[in-house]
């Protein structure tokens, strides 16, 4: 009686593992191609530092929720200190999910709109507009993926171009300016 039990379950066993191997596999749908958004989860971009002298924060950090229904952006900026996030309107990814620009007004300043496309296969938002006022180096914003660790040291602004041109256009004052001379006495 005992082994007829036996038989019966390791049948049974036998034959839900024969039915679990046969079954037909679902499809999954491939992932994202690198450096695109992918469709649907959240991604965070940041340049967030600290300030070595001060301890303030200094950067940007864009979150960008996507959903099957619409795309949001969170976007958080410093002002002294971190700014309360605001949440962006008019959100667009080109199809391809290689670039983005949404619109945000936060609180006392004009509305503007943030554009910007991925690089380093979609590690790195690069921003429209330049670091420092200097619109030769843009602002780059690494993806976050540890989100438990410590804001890096910000880097100093790079010297900007017009203040070097600046610079170099006055001329240095002569060797022996300032002094008296008792020439001719």
């Amino acid at each position: 009686m005992i082994t007829t039990r036996r038989a019966a379950l390791a049948g049974a066993i036998l034959l839900a593992s024969c039915a679990v191997f046969a079954a037909p596999k679902m499809a999954r749908k491939p992932a994202a191609p690198a450096g695109t958004l992918p469709r649907y989860g959240m991604l965070v971009y940041s340049d967030l530092c600290v300030h070595a002298d001060s301890g303030e924060f200094g950067g940007q950090r864009i979150t960008l929720q996507r959903f099957s229904e619409v795309d949001t952006v969170l976007y958080e900026y410093t002002a002294g200190g971190l700014s309360w996030p605001v949440v962006a309107s008019e959100v667009t990814i080109d199809p391809r999910g290689k670039q983005l620009y949404f619109t945000v007004q936060p609180p006392d300043e004009d509305e503007r709109v943030i554009s910007g496309k991925l690089a380093d296969g979609g590690k790195t938002l690069v921003l429209d507009g330049g670091y420092c006022d200097d619109q030769s180096v843009p602002m780059r914003l690494s993806l976050v993926t540890d989100f438990g660790r410590k804001a890096g040291a910000c880097r100093a602004c790079p010297a900007s171009k017009k203040k070097k041109e600046m610079e170099e256009e006055v001329p240095a004052p002569p060797a022996d300016a300032g002094k008296t001379t008792t020439a001719g006495l």
